[in-house]
């Protein structure tokens, strides 16, 4: 399975964004509203990602320097080295990339513009539902239908 059938398969299509001379308090408020983990830090209406910024960032922050934080622009706080996928990404190699970076949501990343998000729920769901399909033809198969 590739990125592109995950994306195809969201409830929800595009990506939500934050620029990054907004505050950590309204990034926080976009994440707590839609019950998202991260948001994309993007300068240009969501065309390209400068950054992501998540949940984990702001709590640390918390704890390192107080609600002050939250008064910072995102770009203070943010992850600038992006890890990014294309659609042609097999689900494999995102959840070993995940894995190994220790992330959780990957901007989705085609001909430098931004298309998407995954996260590795989205990425276990469609592997479990891949599973589930080989499952049901391998017992059609020894079934005989």
């Amino acid at each position: 399975m590739l990125v592109q059938h995950i994306l195809k398969s969201k409830a929800k299509a595009g990506v939500l964004t934050v620029a990054s001379a907004a505050s950590v308090a309204d990034a926080a408020k976009i994440l707590a509203e839609n019950r998202i983990g991260s948001v994309v830090v993007s300068d240009d209406d969501g065309q390209t990602a400068v950054g992501i910024l998540s949940e984990r960032d702001i709590v640390r922050e918390l704890a390192r320097v107080g609600v002050a934080c939250m008064e910072k622009p995102v770009s203070d706080y943010m992850t600038r080295k992006l890890v990014t996928c294309t659609g042609t990404t097999s689900v494999q190699d995102l959840l070993m990339q995940m894995t190994e970076g220790r992330f959780r949501h990957m901007p989705v990343v085609e001909d430098g513009k931004l298309v998407g998000l995954v996260t590795q729920g989205d990425a276990v769901k469609a592997q479990l539902s891949e599973l589930a399909m080989e499952k049901r033809a391998l017992e059609g198969m020894i079934m005989g239908h």
